[in-house]
Order: structure tokens, then sequence, then C-alpha cells
């Protein structure tokens, strides 16, 4: 909303002050408060924390002990630059009902008041200082003042300076400027929907492409014409229009002369599969007797009618939609407008749907307004009767009375007028959906009821409108783009061009012929004077014709609950943000006078406001409807005319007279609050299954590491198994040597040599101690055994058994005894084959596997006389290979 979320308005006891003014009691109604008790309080604005003001708004007047008669609550009445505002006295909290945007004042007045308790007291009773504010948006507010203070006399002069600026840059929209509410241009934003319209949506507009006038796209029927890129054929008209392709600008300029203030027939929407069009136009000008005829017009009206898909030659049918009532057409002749005749127009019919016109629709709302105010629990004269004095009464009369006070709901008229609007889009859209025929709608000027019918049966026909964007783009299209009169409408300021000045604030009055007075003589209690003063904004140009199409689509949202991506609330939100005029969005009459004011650049963008609160909570803020299933209504809605019995809209027309029995979305609220502990259990239900993934992948991957253990450990079992095999060998191996070998239980090996039992044996120790006189057998990458063996000997080695193997086995002796290998140790020793106890006293022999067989090692020894011990002892095992 344009507003701070106000606190939901409770009943409070009334003003309390400690030390000047006495406790006042909760009464029935406010004629019960002791005004002559209080009296006026000296207090600053400083002393009320402000944080609750926009950015920009601006203090301008106070008033305390301030009494909002609707509830019988008191409080503090503050006038800003933007709004009226009232904050409950004990709470300090924004009471909704009591505050208003300025723009939303549709008018306002003070007035004086007696009560009637005794015919001798009545000179001595003192008259209630009252200020009735009458809103744009359905409320009826009443605030009382204290007798003989100013407060009332100041806060009605503050209204009138800010209701009533003296130029349109001094509104609030152009104080506050755009903040963080920028938007693209929206004459880009208009190109961009008309290339969808065309087929073209590949394209995308740009300011540049507006400047030099490289927009003009075209299809094989419609094309984009720049003809009013100035403004000088049509000023209310956008500054690119579609056209049909056979005709050219030149009879584009002809035809507009035919037809009231230059608007000529254009499309406004086209069917992407039959070629059908919606197009607008403003009353032909046939005159009074309807004899007047143009050529250009009948052409460009006639190539509306294209030929049909699939079916050559035969040309599709024309009708001709006059929203007015038949008499009102005819009448309009005698100002030299009229209606078409279907003999001079290519295969056409007239329809009159009999819409009412601007001035019908404005005392029909306040009759309206004044109905819901009268029999509301929040009456503007204080006494909500039903609710407050136990259901006799009603409005201060009894029920029989009860249509005779004042117009009853029926009597309004503004169901019948909501239906009106409704039956006649639903019928465009059916002939078009069904009959694949082109419509042409019209009514006087060509920019109220006609933007009605228009924008409802495109929202009807086409699914794109009824998305947030696609709800921007027809409501910029058909309302802004195609020159709805809002400042007129509205009753906000607006700038003519004149001789003197180019820009001229003018003010446009609205609806002022009707009276609601506050105080009602149904209850006997109050006689009201009359106004010493009143402020009447607007004049016969106000009309709620924007309000009433916005309620149709509350009324098609009730029907067709899964259609629309937008629910209730954000109609809601999206009105008061036009009735406040925060931003400049509905400013002025037409695009060309927003373009000359700057107001796209000067001001915030309200969709950028809306966009902005719904990404604040994402998909579960109260804008997004929770039932849209765009895949059940991807096609046009065409209701049948039972189905068109509109209701009173409870969001926005009792949401200030009736506040409880306005909660009709508070099913939708608990459905909403549902939706949103569903998607966070479904959160957490994810968050699990992401969990349950990891641990799942988590133990696949454990189970993968122990099988690869298991094969480890088997592997290493079998290595193990054949290690000991080896070793046995090995044993074996030495014994033959007539050695004997000692294993202990920590691993270490002793072997003694056999051949002279007295002298004391040599050690071999196997260990895998890393110290220096040790060898430590170390693993190659495919190695699965090591041995390390230090071999220690005696200082006196008084028999050789290595020679004697040698001598014996050595197979590098020849024949003759002579040694192959000359550069040998043990040839260098001769015949003795003797290795000196030096060259035994410390040697290492290494032994390693290659790869995971066992049965092959390679040898390395510190010496050569071993290895060649070792090389003749293995050489002769068959269960090694060497390498």
């Amino acid at each position: 909303m344009a507003l701070p979320i106000p606190s939901s308005s409770r009943r409070t006891t009334s003003l309390q002050d400690t030390s000047e003014s006495e406790k006042l009691e909760a009464a029935s109604s406010w004629d019960a408060l002791e005004w002559t008790k209080i009296e006026p309080v000296s207090r600053s604005i400083l002393d009320v924390n402000l944080d609750f003001l926009l950015e920009t708004e601006e203090f301008v007047v106070q008033g305390y002990g301030v009494v909002l008669v609707n509830t019988d609550e008191a409080g503090i009445l503050i006038v800003t630059n933007f709004r009226l505002i009232f904050l409950g006295e004990g709470t300090r909290n924004i009471i909704g009902l009591g505050t208003i945007p300025l723009a939303t004042i549709e008018k306002f007045s003070k007035m004086a008041a007696r009560v009637q308790s005794a015919p001798r007291q009545y000179d001595k009773t003192p008259s209630r200082r009252i200020l009735q504010v009458i809103g744009k948006d359905m409320r009826i507010i009443v605030f009382g003042f204290r007798p003989r203070t100013k407060q009332r006399r100041a806060v009605f002069d503050a209204l009138l300076r800010c209701t009533k600026p003296a130029s349109l840059w001094d509104l609030y929209a152009f104080t506050s400027g755009p903040s963080k509410f920028n938007n693209t241009n929206p004459r880009v934003r208009l190109l961009n929907e008309y290339f969808r319209l065309l087929g073209k949506g590949s394209y995308f507009a740009s300011m540049s492409m507006i400047e030099n006038g490289s927009f003009t796209l075209y299809n094989d029927m419609w094309r984009i014409s720049s003809i009013n890129s100035n403004y000088t054929m049509c000023q209310s008209y956008p500054f690119a229009l579609i056209v049909p392709k056979g005709i050219s600008d030149e009879e584009v300029i002809q035809a507009s002369t035919f037809r009231a203030r230059c608007r000529l027939p254009v499309v406004s929407w086209c069917h992407p599969g039959t070629g059908a069009v919606l197009a607008r136009s403003s009353q032909p000008l046939v005159g009074l007797m309807m004899n007047m005829r143009s050529n250009t017009d009948e052409k460009l009206v006639a190539a509306l009618c294209t030929q049909l898909s699939g079916m050559s030659g035969v040309r599709r049918k024309l009708y001709i939609a006059d929203a007015r009532p038949r008499k009102n057409a005819l009448a309009n002749g005698a100002m030299g407008g009229g209606s078409e005749s279907s003999s001079n127009y290519f295969q056409s019919e007239i329809v009159f749907f009999g819409i009412d016109n601007i001035h019908a629709m404005r005392d029909s709302l306040a009759r309206l307004r004044d109905y819901l105010d009268t029999y509301g629990a929040t009456s503007s004269d204080g006494i909500s009767s039903f609710l407050r004095h136990g259901g006799w009464s009603w409005g201060g009369g009894n029920l029989s009375s009860m249509s005779a006070s004042v117009s009853t709901l029926g009597d309004s008229g503004w169901l019948i007028h909501v239906q009106n609007v409704l039956a006649g889009s639903a019928w465009i859209a059916a002939r078009v959906a069904l009959e694949s025929a082109s419509v042409l709608i019209h009514c006087s000027d060509g920019w109220d009821r006609t933007t009605q019918l228009v924008s409802l049966a495109s929202l009807l026909l086409d699914p794109y409108y009824r998305t947030f964007s696609g709800f921007q783009a027809l409501v910029e299209k058909d309302w802004l783009a195609f020159g709805h009169p809002f400042s007129d409408r509205i009753g906000i300021q607006t700038v003519t061009c004149s001789s003197s000045s180019p820009f001229e604030l003018t003010r446009q009055s609205s609806a002022g012929s009707f009276t609601s007075s506050p105080i009602r003589q149904s209850s006997g209690s109050f006689t009201s004077q009359a106004p010493s003063s009143s402020h009447v904004q607007n004049s016969n140009n106000y009309s709620p014709i924007f309000l009433q199409w916005v309620d149709c689509i509350s009324q098609l949202l009730r029907m067709y609950p899964f259609a629309f991506e937008f629910s209730s609330d954000f109609l809601v939100d999206f009105l008061d943000s036009v009735l406040s005029c925060r931003f400049g969005n509905f400013f002025c009459n037409s695009e060309k006078e927003r373009q000359q004011c700057g107001v796209s650049e000067a001001c915030g963008c309200l969709w950028a406001y809306l966009s902005d609160l719904r990404a604040s909570e994402g998909s579960s803020h109260v804008h997004y409807n929770l039932f849209y299933d765009p895949l059940k209504h991807d096609g046009p809605l065409l209701p049948p005319a039972a189905a068109l019995a509109p209701t009173l809209w409870p969001e926005f027309h009792l949401r200030w007279a009736c506040p409880s029995e306005a909660q009709a979305g508070e099913l939708e609220a608990q459905c909403r609050k549902m939706a949103i502990k569903f998607s966070e259990l479904q959160k957490a239900k994810d968050v699990a299954e992401r969990k349950y993934k990891e641990i799942t992948t988590a133990m696949e991957s454990l189970s993968a590491e122990l099988r690869n253990e298991k094969q480890l450990n088997s592997s290493a079992m079998n290595l193990a198994k054949r290690a000991g095999k080896e070793g046995e060998a090995i044993k074996r191996a030495v014994q033959s040597l007539g050695c004997k070998v000692h294993f202990s239980s920590s691993g270490d090996c002793t072997v003694g040599f056999e051949s002279n039992p007295a002298e004391t044996p040599q050690k071999f120790i196997n260990s895998t101690s890393k110290r220096k006189s040790d060898v430590t057998v170390q693993h190659d990458e495919k190695s699965d055994l090591s041995v390390s063996i230090t071999v220690m000997a005696e200082d006196v080695i008084p028999n050789d058994p290595i020679g004697r193997v040698c001598e014996t086995l050595c197979p590098l002796r020849t024949r003759d005894g002579v040694c192959r290998w000359p550069d040998a140790g043990c040839a260098q020793f001769g015949a003795k084959r003797e290795l000196p106890a030096p060259i035994l006293s410390q040697y290492l022999v290494e032994l390693h596997c290659s790869g995971k067989d066992l049965s092959r090692f390679r040898l390395r020894c510190c010496s050569e006389e071993i290895r060649v011990f070792f090389f003749f002892f293995f050489f002769t095992s068959p269960e090694i290979k060497w390498t």
C-alpha cells in the first residue's frame, strides 16, 4: 500500500490527561464525552515518535485530545505534506480508519452540533466542534475537537493548503522524487507490448529506437505507425499506434478528422491465432441527421475485417459496440456526434450496451458510500447502532424505518453498473473467441466506458493480462497511453496549455452534487448546524471509472480464483496507491502531458514499489494468489450471464464501515499460513533428502573402502603365507651350508656356522631397526617382502666354510683350477679361498622381492665376495629364480 501498515483499529477508553483534564469514561457514543472538562494540553510534536513518516514526509500541524467519532477513540491528529494521520493516545499506533492520504480526500468540512438533552438546558450545552472528511476510498471520517480551542481551525487550514497546492510540482510525488522506485520509460514498455501483440516478442524497445523512429515493425496484417509521434494528430493518443497494414499514414490522418477529438479507430489487441482484433475509437461525427460520412474512416474500419484464417475470400464479421444507451447516442447527434450506420460500414452490426455516463457512476458511488456508513459498524455519527445498542436499532432508527432513512444498497445502483460493464465485456470476448469476429468499441470520447470494455475484454481473452506483468502492460496500454483523463476523474491537479503559460495549473473538480451529513436526525439526539465552511475539491468531471473497472476485476477473481496470478489484496493496494498520488504514474490526463512534465523521471514508479513489496516476501506475499493455476485457465474466460451477478467487494467496500465483516480474505490468509508452513516443511524435507543422499553416498564410499581393505587384507594374508614358505626355504638353504638358524619370539634370527662347533657362532640378526650397523631392505613400488641380515664375525675365524663352498661349487672355476673371475676377491686369495676377518666383519646382504612373486629376488651386497657366496647358494635352489 501507499501507507505504512496501520495497526488495527481497537476500541480504547477515551483520552487521559494527568494534570489538566479528568479521565474520560468509555461511552456508547461520542456525545457522552465531557468536553468542557478537557482543557487544551500544551505539547510539542517532538514528543511523538515520528518513525512512521515516509521519506521527505514533513510535519505541518497537530491536534491533541482529538476524538475519532467513528470508534470513540481519542488521540493525536497530525497533518503532513502527504497524509492526515491519527495516532492512538495511549499506544501512539497509527489508527487506519483515521489515517488517509491528502489526495484520497474527496472533500472535507467543519461543522458544529448541539445535543438536545433538555429544552431548558439547550443553550447551556456547548456545541461539538466537528471536522468531517470524505474519502474516495469509501470512508467518511469524523473528528471531534475540544470546544473553545483553535485546533480544529489549525487542522482545517492546513488541509486547505496541503490539498490544494499552488502547482502540480508541489505534490508529494515530486517532493519525494523517484527514490529507489525507478523504472523504464512507459513509452518503452508500451512498444514492448506492441511487439508482443504483433508476434515480434524477440525485439526489445529502447529510447534510441523511439528517438530514431525505428519502432515501426509490422506483420502480415498490422503495423506500428509513428504518425502521432509528436502528438500532433491526436493529443490524447499515444505516440505509437497499431493500424491495418494496408492503410497509409495519410489515410490515418484523414480518418482522424471524422472522429471526436481525432480519436480514430486503432487496434488495441489482436488474437495471435485467428487474427481477430479489439479496436477502439471515439464516436463518429455523423451529425444530427446522421448523414455525414467519411470514406477513409469507412475504409479504415473495413480493414479491421481481415480475411478469416483458412477460408479464402471469406471476411470476418465486425461488431461496432457502442457503450452508451441508444438514446444518449442519438442525443449526442445534436452536438455533432452520434453513432455509425451499419449500412455504411462493411459487414458490420451495431450493438448498444446501455452503460451510464460518468455522472451516474459518481452519484451511485456516493449513495453506496452513504449506505455503508449508515449501516456499518463504524458509522461516522458515532452510533454503530446494531453492534453498540444490542441490535434493536440500525443506523439510529428501528427496522421499520430503515429503508425510509437512507437509500438501500439496491437503490445505489452500483452493483447494476458493475454488472453492465461485466456483461458488455463478456459479450465482446465471446464474439472474438467464438466467432473470430473483430469488435470496434467506442462511447462518446472513447476514454471512459470504452477503456473499461476494451481492457476488461482483453483480460478475459488473454491469459497474459491475468499475471502481474500482463496487468501492468494492460493498464499502461489501455488506460494511460490511450488517454484516460486520470487528473479529471481522480480529482488532482493537471496542466493545460495556454497562451500566457505553457503549463498552467487547473483544478479539475469532481462530484460535489451530493451531500452526506455525518450527523443524522434519526436518533433524535443531535441537530446539526450548517457547515461554517467547506471545501469541495472536485467538480462534475470527477468519476470513479477506474475504481469501477478494478471492482469488475475483483468480481472475476471471485468467479475464477485459479485464473489470476494476483490476489484481491493486490488490487486493494494497487487502487490505494493510485488514489494516494504517492507516485506519478497516474498524473495528468494523457501520455503527452506526462511527457511534457517529465513525470516518469521526476517521480517514483508505482509498479516498482509494488514489485519491491512482493520481492520482500517472495511467493508468500499477500499479493500472490495462492490458488493460481495457469494451466487450468490457459484460454479465454467466457462467463455465462447467470454468473455475472456481482456482490460488494468486501476487502475494499467494507474495510472501513465493517472491518470485521471485511475479512472475506481471512480464509485465504489461513490458507496462506498453511501454504507457508507447507513450504517450510517442503524445504526441511528437501534438506533431509539431501542429507540422506550425502549419508548414503558416504556409506557407499565407506563400504567400497571396506571391501578394498578386505581385499588388501586377504592379499596380505596370502603374501604372509608365501613369505612363510620362502622363509622356510631360506632356512633350509642356510642350514644346508652347515648353519643353524634360530628364530626368537621378537623376530630376531641367529645363524651359527657348524663347521667348527667349538668356535663361537657368528650371528645374523634379522631386525627392523634403523641403526647404521643394520641394513633394512626397502620396499620397491612392487615389493612385498624385505629381508635385512646383519652379519657380524668374530675377530678370529679358524675355519672358512665360505672358502670350501667356493672351491667346490664355484661355476667360474675351470677344470684346471683357473678362476674365470680374476678380479673377484676370492680369486685374489688363491686356493685358500679364505676371507680375511676385516672383510667378513661387516657386510650387508639385501634381498628384495620383485613384484608379488616371492620366488623372484634381487640380490645386492656390499662385497663381491659375499655376493658370490649367495649367488652360489641361491643358484642351486630350484625355488629361486634370479633377475
